[in-house]
């Protein structure tokens, strides 16, 4: 466990510090604020809304219990079971603070189990689409980006983005479930 503890904090050196760029840091910081999202949320919603006739409501009902599911599992359970220290908090790693450290655990990263679980559920809403790999381009880019600004180490966001997917894969499964039973098309 020691070993691979060690490795994760010298990849996290190596993203964070080795990485360091001002391309990155125009990119990156922005990209993993909370509101920076919220014109494709925007859009996905009226999207939905009006190319979704019979089946918005479930479907916003997924979006609601996969966000629910997914935060609820890593802010709630998994943070404080674990109570892992947010590497911006360890002096001897001196990582670049590019946004103010937070004050809660680190493991696992919610911003990676949030978008992965989030992108994973409209990757396969959008199964037919070419544009369903963005939502997990989008995913990967907030939870790297939650490494290189120094909150989270590689493995809080490899954990959080894998409880993510399986999460997204699982509450797709309940709505397709749902979908086939109460409808007889998607779209």
């Amino acid at each position: 466990m020691e070993a691979l503890l060690q490795m994760d904090a010298s990849l996290f050196k190596l993203i964070n510090v080795g990485f360091s760029n001002v391309l990155f840091d125009m990119l990156l910081v922005p990209l993993r604020h909370k509101l920076f999202s919220v014109p494709l949320y925007l859009f996905l919603i009226l999207y939905v809304y009006k190319n979704y006739i019979n089946q918005r409501w479930l479907i916003f009902a997924g979006f609601a219990l996969t966000i629910f599911m997914s935060d609820t599992i890593s802010s709630k359970i998994i943070k404080p079971s674990i109570q892992r220290t947010r590497p911006c908090h360890e002096v001897e790693l001196q990582a670049n603070k590019r946004i103010p450290c937070s004050h809660g655990f680190s493991f696992t990263s919610s911003h990676a189990t949030n978008h992965f679980a989030i992108g994973t559920f409209l990757f396969l809403l959008f199964a037919w689409t070419v544009w369903r790999y963005g939502f997990m381009l989008w995913a990967g880019s907030i939870s790297f980006a939650q490494i290189y600004v120094g909150v989270h180490y590689p493995l809080d966001v490899i954990c959080g983005s894998t409880i993510g997917i399986l999460i997204g894969v699982f509450t797709f499964a309940v709505f397709n479930n749902l979908s086939k039973r109460y409808y007889t098309e998607i779209a």
